[in-house]
């Protein structure tokens, strides 16, 4: 009689390999706060992103330093029709205005994103999730391990089974200036455009040299923010929609490979 087949070992080896193929089946992925924290901004985004355009058409120029207006010549402008008759946009008519409503939920939007943030950073540093996570590893601080990873993307391939449940360096790269650079600045940008707030702390608006600068910068960095997201729903596409949309949702994903 074999080693397998002794009534004694066979129950003991049915229940190993039960439990290692219910051990792989599930990959830890998103902690429950970064998972909510994920949805909250992403939601926001949107809603900033809907409110910022509708915001734009209201008035498509743009200016550099303090003042900027109907007659001020414009540092450069959308070609597109504005909301309000007295702005010059060469168009014959004007869009229906729906400026009051965006503003408000444009401001609201900004705060829950502020707010939900700062709890992001907050438990990213207090709990590693940076150093460990998105922080690269020592091994990829090269220009050849860089230029691979610059590479792998620009020829959209796509990721192998172990890169699937990590982040590679170009990921991490780019999460960290979006996390801590792009966000930052967008949202100094657009409390430089608050009068109230500058009124209470004028160096908001004084440090990057007026209210119209300010506006102007909000503008290139929400575009450079859009893009990120296009790119990023793009990669997800790429690497696996389901699983990944999955691994945002309950922080779990199902393995590749069962352990036999």
């Amino acid at each position: 009689m074999s080693r397998l087949d002794s009534p004694l070992v066979e129950p003991a080896a049915i229940a190993t390999s039960a439990l290692a193929t219910a051990a792989s089946a599930s990959i830890s992925r998103h902690s429950a706060l970064v998972r909510i924290t994920h949805w909250i901004i992403t939601l926001c985004f949107f809603a900033l992103l809907l409110t910022g355009i509708e915001i734009l058409i209201s008035h498509p120029r743009f200016y550099w330093g303090e003042t900027g207006n109907d007659l001020t010549k414009p540092l450069f402008q959308i070609p597109i029709p504005s909301s309000r008759n007295l702005v010059p946009t060469g168009y014959g008519y004007v869009l229906p205005d729906e400026n009051g409503w965006s503003r408000s939920l444009h401001f609201q939007a900004a705060w829950l994103t502020v707010l939900t943030g700062l709890l992001y950073v907050i438990f990213g540093l207090i709990s590693g999730h940076f150093r460990k996570n998105l922080f690269p590893k020592r091994a990829d601080r090269s220009w050849r391990a860089c230029w691979s990873a610059v590479l792998g993307h620009l020829r959209f391939k796509r990721p192998t089974e172990a890169e699937a449940w990590s982040y590679n360096l170009i990921q991490r790269l780019t999460y960290l200036v979006v996390i801590f650079v792009l966000f930052p600045l967008v949202i100094w940008t657009g409390l430089a455009m608050s009068p109230a707030f500058t009124a209470a702390f004028p160096s908001t608006v004084l440090l990057l040299g007026g209210r119209q600068t300010a506006r102007t910068l909000h503008f290139f960095v929400s575009i450079a923010l859009a893009l990120f997201l296009f790119v990023h729903v793009v990669m997800i596409f790429l690497a696996g929609f389901w699983s990944r949309t999955r691994a945002m949702i309950t922080g779990r994903a199902a393995a590749a490979k069962e352990l036999a």
